[in-house]
């Protein structure tokens, strides 16, 4: 962990002077598992690098077993606004098939201790887990929705390559959820979340009003970020960089003075247009045609009316005239909708 540390500020230290940003998000796995000084460290070196403007937002993942009132304090004391909760699921044999070691019990108790310090409050579930019911779903909704959050991210499970869940699966250990009932756990979560107050803003995001995630706004705008760390991802100035996966190699690099990507592509200004397509379309509000054009310099009818048009035929797509949208049939099937436009 020191080390890690120790190469993630030699990174960070590459900027060559601290950069002012509006948002910053810690994540992508679980750094409150840290302890309280290196949790601590941690912040203080991201903040030695990063300049967080006055209003920024400041986020951090957490899983619910790792918080404790201490790094709660820590986390508050060095200006965390926001914390996204990985609680998954609140029953206990799903959370054993998504191996997530925490107990549903400890996601009240981490919502009591982030609550005592801490504005902001996002909850994240996943649905489509096999042997999932549609009760089971309708049952984790109503107790996130109990705790009362700001905010609350709707995952459908995805297989990654090279996971144990996606071997089980290539084995047969395990029988993914048909489409249908994946369907109507989405759809069930579009109708609960609506109705309790909150508004979809992205195919998987729900926030009450004033609690949209800004940082996340930044990616499905499209654009510009940094980005530190084992198998961090960032986009500036058209390049789009993916750092090494591997602990020994991003360690040996980083405090070796090299180049920690292991992936690099300058895009052109036509791939960067169509990029700008595929993410923002994930936005309920779609792409308005004439600031995609001032982001991009590109006619948005140009790059993809034809294929725009077949899908407002199919239902898929709603075309306002000044904005292009996904129909709520469209969301349920976005990737393939975005794959086509692209």
């Amino acid at each position: 962990m020191d080390l890690y540390l120790e190469a993630l500020a030699a990174e960070l230290a590459t900027l060559g002077q601290p950069q002012p940003v509006e948002t910053l998000f810690i994540g992508g796995g679980t750094p409150t598992y840290l302890d309280v000084e290196r949790l601590d460290r941690l912040l203080t070196i991201i903040q030695r690098w990063l300049r967080l403007a006055p209003a920024g937002e400041f986020s951090i993942e957490s899983n619910p077993g790792t918080l404790t009132a201490d790094k709660v304090a820590v986390l508050a004391d060095h200006g965390v606004n926001r914390v996204s909760l990985g609680a998954q699921s609140f029953h206990p044999q799903l959370l054993e098939v998504l191996e997530r070691d925490h107990d549903p019990a400890e996601v009240p108790r981490a919502v009591e201790l982030v609550r005592r310090r801490i504005a902001r409050l996002s909850l994240d579930l996943i649905f489509g887990v096999p042997g999932q019911r549609l009760e089971q779903w309708q049952g984790d909704l109503q107790q996130a929705l109990a705790l009362k959050p700001d905010h609350i991210s709707t995952y459908g499970l995805t297989y990654e390559k090279g996971t144990r869940l996606w071997k089980q699966r290539r084995q047969e250990l395990i029988q993914p959820l048909d489409e249908e009932s994946e369907l109507a756990m989405y759809t069930h979560a579009q109708d609960t979340l609506s109705a309790a107050g909150f508004e979809q803003y992205e195919i998987s995001s729900f926030a009450r009003p004033g609690g949209r995630c800004r940082h996340n706004q930044v990616y499905w705008a499209n654009h510009a970020y940094f980005g530190f760390g084992m198998g961090a991802a960032r986009y500036i100035e058209g390049r789009r960089e993916v750092n090494t996966r591997d602990l020994k190699g991003y360690i040996r690099k980083a405090l070796a003075g090299e180049p920690t990507a292991f992936q690099s592509e300058q895009l052109g200004p036509e791939e960067r247009a169509r990029e700008t397509i595929a993410v923002q379309l994930r936005r309920v509000e779609g792409i308005e045609r004439a600031s995609f054009q001032e982001q991009t310099g590109f006619s948005l009818d140009l790059l993809a009316g034809p294929s725009i048009a077949r899908h407002v035929g199919l239902g898929l797509l709603s075309d306002q005239g000044d904005c292009v949208q996904l129909t709520r049939q469209g969301q349920a099937v976005a990737d393939t909708v975005i794959e086509e436009l692209m």
